[in-house]
């Protein structure tokens, strides 16, 4: 078997103990950017899979998109990455 060689971890251990690989993110070509996707990405820079420089050019974002997903994240959880807010009543 063949390991493509890699910068940094091929997994890391998330907080909840759960642990996230490579396979767990997006392809690369992603355009449309669910809350799952987003949060995908989010975890994996926060939990030092791969870095921030890494996300910005892979996926092709902005430091302030980035930016804006965790912090929303970091205020509200990954539920603030839907495009559509649930109504409270």
């Amino acid at each position: 078997m063949y390991l493509r060689k890699v910068d940094g971890p091929r997994s890391v251990t998330l907080p909840d103990g759960t642990i996230m690989t490579r396979a767990d993110l997006p392809p690369a070509e992603t355009r449309r950017w669910v809350a799952s996707r987003k949060a995908a990405v989010v975890r994996a820079v926060s939990a030092g899979l791969i870095t921030r420089e890494q996300a910005l050019s892979t996926y092709e974002l902005s430091d302030e998109e980035l930016g804006g997903w965790e912090t929303a994240v970091r205020l509200h959880g990954e539920a603030a990455l839907r495009a559509t807010a649930k109504k409270r009543n």
